[in-house]
């Protein structure tokens, strides 16, 4: 059966889109046709944003308590919709039904808490000298986010847009049309004032070009790759407006000399191929010391070849399909070229399912001018470098135009050591395990600012100063 996804959501109410193009987006574990979805116009942007732009009057004046309520509604109405939410990202994304569950859903509903307590506890006003310091939303914000992690992403930037008084339009990917109807669902039951938040669905040149260039949209957050958050960047620099982005990465796991190499391969295969290798923080580069290489080799065979390949609906599925034919057709053909230039496979899981998008995971030994050492592959591929000594391994980690996250193994004080020196926005030390509340974003090309905890509040925020005599008081 073919859905139909032609509305936005604008000013409260649901409209039927400007535009008169449809996206189809297809079923990954079959690839049938599963959804249409209307490509919004030029002009649905515009009217999200003066919408977003009326409500921002009384949404930044309302007491604080008066937003945590409202959003705190949101999260209700989005639990309400849990188990909705699990099946539509694991059919729409691919995502396995198990992480679908777990990272997919339910760390982002934590998240929206997390996000309340920060907001309560942070100082919104502080004294320098005779200068009161002021913390105020930006005005609009408009939100784009990608596929990958269609609630998560939405919620790192909806939940502290909305909590510090911003409004907010948000363009989801057009790939995931059935997550974002059961989102919007939650948002318009939560009761926000109308234009407060606004959803307008459709392509990036049709909708995310246009309200990064905007003079009604006062902030961008993009989460996507370097290349569309490029794009977006030199667009807004035409209004001088604050851009914040989480982009691409080709995270390093640094296998010191020394270290449990059991222990990491296996946590840097599974995280390499969690979201079937859809993450942008995945470690998809496996550093070693050469005389640990073939033992480092026989044991990323041993982990590849546990990984069930099948549906993403299925019970038992540990990797499942890439999103969209357009995705598996671009990692194959990294892949391809990879080898013409020398990459060597190490492992393969079982073949994968003929039928839909699937990539089987797989592993080769390469060298650093490789492509597949190089490039953002965003599918199940693990890549493995050798390095001589420790030096030599932070060069390699830092051999690249990414710096979004990292891991180190070995021990602590010299896995410190190394950590320090590696240029990526968060480093992981022997598996140890995420935080939420941390602050989350690259160095170099993946990305400008950064997400979650109060990292994640300050940055759609503006800093005001107000010099007072000390006789005025304040």
């Amino acid at each position: 059966m073919t859905h139909l996804y032609d509305r936005q959501y604008i000013a409260g109410a649901w409209c039927a889109t400007q535009g008169k193009e449809f996206v189809e987006v297809f079923d990954p574990n079959t690839g049938a046709l599963a959804a249409r979805v209307g490509v919004g116009h030029e002009d649905d942007a515009r009217r999200a944003a003066q919408a977003a732009r009326a409500a921002f009057a009384g949404w930044s004046t309302a007491p604080l308590a008066e937003r945590v309520r409202v959003v705190q509604q949101w999260a209700q109405a989005l639990a309400a919709r849990k188990d909705a939410l699990v099946r539509a990202i694991a059919a729409e994304v691919g995502t396995p039904l198990k992480i679908s569950q777990i990272v997919q859903v339910e760390s982002p509903l934590r998240n929206i808490g997390n996000f309340v307590d920060v907001v309560q506890s942070l100082a919104w006003e502080t004294t320098v000298g005779n200068s009161r310091i002021v913390r105020e939303p930006f005005g609009v914000v408009a939100c784009i986010t990608p596929w990958n992690f269609p609630l998560h992403q939405i919620v790192l930037k909806l939940a502290p847009a909305l909590l510090t008084g911003n409004t907010v339009v948000l363009k989801p990917s057009e790939l995931t049309p059935q997550t974002t109807q059961l989102i919007c669902e939650a948002l318009h039951e939560a009761g926000f004032p109308d234009g407060v938040v606004n959803v307008v669905n459709g392509t990036g040149p049709t909708v995310g070009a246009p309200l990064a260039a905007s003079e009604a949209v006062d902030m961008v957050s993009f989460t996507g790759s370097t290349q569309a958050g490029k794009a977006v960047a030199a667009l807004a620099a035409q209004t001088v407006k604050k851009v914040a982005t989480e982009l691409g990465g080709k995270s390093p796991s640094v296998v010191l000399p020394g270290a449990d190499l059991a222990r990491a391969v296996k946590a840097t295969v599974g995280a390499c191929m969690l979201n079937n290798g859809q993450t942008c923080s995945a470690l998809t580069r496996l550093l070693v010391p050469a005389d640990a290489v073939q033992q480092a080799h026989a044991l990323v065979a041993q982990e590849i070849a546990k990984l069930t390949v099948g549906s993403s609906l299925a019970e038992t599925s540990r990797v499942g399909p890439l999103i969209s034919r357009r995705q598996q057709a671009g990692v194959l053909a990294l892949l391809q070229e990879g080898e013409r230039q020398g990459a060597q496979p190490v492992a393969e899981a079982a073949a994968a399912p003929e039928q839909g998008f699937f990539v089987a995971p797989r592993a080769y030994a390469v060298t650093e001018d490789n492509p597949l050492a190089r490039n953002e592959i965003f599918g199940p591929v693990l890549s493995i470098l050798t390095y001589t000594d420790v030096d030599d391994a932070v060069r390699l980690a830092n051999a690249t135009a990414y710096g979004l996250a990292a891991a180190v193994w070995g021990e602590d004080e010299q896995a410190m050591a190394v950590a320090r020196r590696i240029q990526a926005g968060q480093v992981d030390i022997n598996g140890a395990r995420f935080n939420a509340l941390a602050p989350f974003g690259g160095y170099k090309q993946s990305g400008v600012g950064r997400e979650a905890g109060l990292f994640g509040v300050e940055e759609f925020l503006q800093v005001k100063s107000i010099q007072v005599n000390p006789s005025s008081g304040g």
